[in-house]
């Protein structure tokens, strides 16, 4: 068979990762902010001997360090979105960033943890004035790089709708012939599928870390009102302690959601259900097997096995995937059941 004959059932698995996501350029944006605050933080703490002012600045240093992670991963992921030894594209590189913030978060909260513990034993004086200013400014600025990042770090892309994926064909009894058939009515342009469904693991643990600073900062204004005021001096190491608890609770969701993706869990019951149900509804046909998996954020792979008495071509079964399950890449077997 010639080659240029085949080549029109050939196509790349990008799906839109070599594209500039929304949340890499906010991404940057809020670096470059948190950067200035740590360097003016720092500064200050050592010109004025305040090292409320310096500690805090080292602080949030180390979310920038969590916040970098997430943008080199954009980068990485548009670098090598063409990258053949990448089976589906780059799209998992996000949820893996996510998943390294995420364990860097509950790094720097049993930090936090332990420092507010070493702080119940050996209080230390605070200057109240100044600690409130810094936490004030820092809740300013990460109130402001919340707003940049967006509500939960959620980000939506919205692509043509495209469907596209693998026929396999399996013809009567033990006969294996293999039957490729995809859809090329129309052109192809892998490179610009995304769906709106799906969050970006990535950008939410940006987001996360800034929440964390933000949340901490509300636990400081309040702890160190209280120790001022008050004569509280317990609450600023009982916040730090709470702050941490959370911290770490919020982390360990996170961690829990890109695992899944990292470790092909299947797509939600839902969508497994719509698509078995609408291949199911054609010509007394039974889906044996179905397998759907995230290979992205929003998009999703599936493989799915069919039993029927009237077999009709593997491309058929795969026009009829709902768009909204955010499936892009299918690969449909066909087995004829003369019972």
């Amino acid at each position: 068979m010639h080659t240029d004959s085949v080549a029109k059932w050939q196509h790349d698995h990008i799906f839109g990762q070599d594209q500039i996501r929304s949340g890499e350029k906010r991404t940057l944006v809020v670096i470059v902010i948190t950067a200035l605050m740590m360097v003016a933080e720092i500064v200050a703490g050592m010109a004025f001997g305040s090292m409320a002012l310096f500690a805090d600045g080292v602080h949030m240093g180390s979310h920038m360090v969590g916040l970098g992670i997430s943008f080199l991963a954009y980068i990485y992921a548009r670098k090598y979105a063409r990258d053949q030894r990448f089976s589906f594209g780059t799209g998992k590189v996000n949820a893996l960033a996510g998943y390294t913030s995420a364990i860097f978060l509950v790094i720097i909260a049993l930090y936090m943890g332990y420092e507010s513990l070493h702080r119940f034993v050996n209080p230390v004086p605070i200057e109240y004035n100044q600690a409130i200013l810094v936490a004030v400014i820092g809740l300013v600025v990460n109130g402001a790089s919340m707003l940049i990042l967006g509500e939960k770090g959620h980000t939506h892309a919205h692509g043509d709708e495209h469907d596209h994926g693998h026929g396999h064909g399996h013809a009567d009894d033990h006969d294996h012939d293999h039957d490729h058939d995809h859809d090329h009515a129309e052109e192809h342009d892998h490179s610009e599928h995304t769906h709106a469904s799906g969050a970006d693991h990535n950008l939410k643990a940006a987001y996360l870390h800034v929440l964390t600073d933000a949340f901490t900062s509300v636990l400081a204004i309040v702890a160190l009102l209280g120790a001022k005021y008050f004569n509280f001096n317990w609450m600023d190491p009982f916040m730090g302690i709470v702050g941490a608890f959370l911290v770490v609770r919020w982390s360990l969701g996170l961690i829990n959601a890109t695992t899944k993706v990292l470790l092909d869990h299947q797509g939600s019951e839902e969508s497994r259900e719509k698509i078995a149900g609408i291949i199911e509804s054609y010509r007394d046909t039974k889906v044996s097997d179905l397998h759907l998996w995230s290979i992205g954020p929003g998009i999703y792979s599936a493989e799915i096995s069919v039993v029927t008495k009237l077999p009709d071509t593997p491309n058929k079964y795969k026009t009829m995937i709902p768009k909204a399950t955010g499936v892009v890449h299918a690969t449909v077997e066909v087995h004829q059941c003369p019972d």
